[in-house]
């Protein structure tokens, strides 16, 4: 079960003129949870999901994945951890429209050797099994978006971040992705974390932690969490 946490950690930018992105942060993610973290624009929270996925770097503190401490890695392994430990799905699906959508899950998945049978279970595993050979131009949003996830879980990630993953999706859709994160968390004990403004995805979460001004103002577990 993978666990992830800051410790204290801070995020500045700008050198003459600094702003506050993250204030000191003590936050702690655990394996087979659904994460959602809430706040208006600019609270931190697109912040502090790039430092869980070594997307940035903090100003101060540490953020720790397993027992590694990301500070301390260097630009490539940091890459490498991007690469092999991290599952990104993004608001806007970015898939390859030349490709298949088991071919689009493929290109991710063989970074750390996945087969065919295992493109074919992440898409199963997020109710497309039957769409493996459309193109992304023939897909709703809503597919698309679910092969992204599939994408994502084809690199057998300990840590998979969302943000805005709904953005673009009416509310049945949404709430279907919802679903299918919720689920990758509970089946496979991987740490799932969610940026969003959809209050549909509070149905779905164990924990919500809402940020404001750069700093966690809210944290707590959810009727959701007691739910299979």
């Amino acid at each position: 079960m993978t666990r992830a946490r800051l410790e204290a950690v801070e995020k500045h930018y700008g050198s003459l003129v600094r702003t506050r992105a993250l204030a000191p942060t003590d936050l702690e993610i655990r394996g087979g949870e659904l994460v959602v973290l809430l706040g208006p624009s600019g609270s931190g929270k697109t912040t502090l999901l790039n430092l869980l996925g070594g997307l940035d770097r903090p100003s101060a503190g540490r953020v720790v994945v397993g027992e590694r401490d990301l500070a301390g890695l260097s630009d490539d392994e940091l890459g490498r951890y991007r690469r092999e430990q991290v599952g990104f799905v993004f608001q806007f699906f970015n898939l390859l429209p030349s490709l298949t959508a088991a071919e689009n899950v493929l290109m991710a998945g063989e970074l750390v050797g996945a087969t065919a049978a295992d493109v074919a279970a992440c898409l199963g595993a997020v109710g497309i099994g039957e769409l493996a050979d459309r193109f992304p131009g023939e897909l709703s949003g809503g597919q698309q978006q679910r092969v992204g996830i599939a994408r994502a879980l084809a690199k057998k990630p300990a840590l998979l971040l969302a943000d805005e993953p709904t953005g673009a999706l009416d509310h049945e859709a949404g709430a279907l992705v919802f679903g299918h994160l919720r689920a990758a968390a509970h089946e496979t004990d991987r740490a799932v974390v969610v940026v969003t403004h959809d209050d549909a995805a509070l149905a779905f979460a164990d924990r919500v932690v809402r940020l404001r001004d750069g700093a966690v103002v809210e944290d707590r577990r959810t009727d959701a969490s007691a739910s299979p």
